[in-house]
């Protein structure tokens, strides 16, 4: 597979060591390529701008602007690109804040290798994905009272890892009303968690939910959770 035909990914984390590392995975897939790095926000903004690559792989704690504002920027100046959060930090805030932003998922830096590559191909056809450790983290905070019916159908079909078009064609929907949705139900969760996140910020939690259990991907049900190192 050549280049063009390839998924042509942006690398943007301020440690060589794992800009290294992860070119060394990405560029071993036939399906995959790496067509630049970049060191902090600021340079992410140039590298996008001059290789406009298929897929961003973006750590949120950068030099200069951080992780959030370069993918809120990205997303603003070039609709439809496709952001994937690679990260150590699982916090709610974290989450929440990188998918209002514009990205698509939010994976931890722990995950097994296949899985990381699954994310990748996923966002690249324009599915939502969140590992499955952060979705376990952040699932318990949400309950199942305060969504609608409808908000409830469109987070199954996020978790399944439906893209926007596919949910509104199974729920006889427009794709306004699936983004509407998924930005309200977002809402909620922010709102309700930010007041007990504020009492105590440091306190430890993990998530499971009693309705549907998250596969690989899921929508940004805060909850608190200690950051990693």
């Amino acid at each position: 597979m050549t280049e063009s035909e390839s998924i042509r990914i942006l690398v943007v984390d301020d440690h060589p060591v794992v800009r290294e590392g992860l070119r060394a995975i990405l560029d071993r897939q036939s399906d995959l390529t790496v067509v630049a790095e970049a060191a902090s926000g600021e340079e992410a903004l140039a590298r996008f701008r001059e290789h406009r690559p298929d897929v961003t792989l973006m750590d949120l704690r950068l030099h200069g602007i951080g992780g959030v504002e370069a993918t809120a920027r990205i997303c603003a100046e070039f609709p439809g690109s496709r952001v994937l959060i690679l990260t150590t930090y699982d916090g709610d805030e974290e989450i929440y804040q990188a998918l209002r932003a514009g990205a698509l998922g939010y994976v931890l830096k722990g995950v097994p290798r296949e899985e990381l590559l699954s994310a990748i191909r996923a966002v690249h056809r324009g599915s939502h994905r969140i590992s499955r450790e952060a979705a376990d983290r952040l699932a318990e905070r949400v309950a199942a009272r305060d969504l609608t019916p409808r908000e409830l159908d469109v987070i199954r079909l996020v978790v399944e890892g439906r893209t926007n078009k596919e949910i509104a064609s199974a729920l006889a929907v427009t794709e306004g009303t699936v983004k509407a949705t998924s930005i309200r139900s977002s809402g909620r969760w922010a709102s309700r968690t930010a007041p007990r996140r504020r009492r105590k910020r440091s306190s430890a939690g993990s998530c499971t939910w009693s309705r549907w259990r998250p596969l690989r991907t899921g929508p940004p049900s805060p909850c608190r959770s200690r950051r990693s190192p």
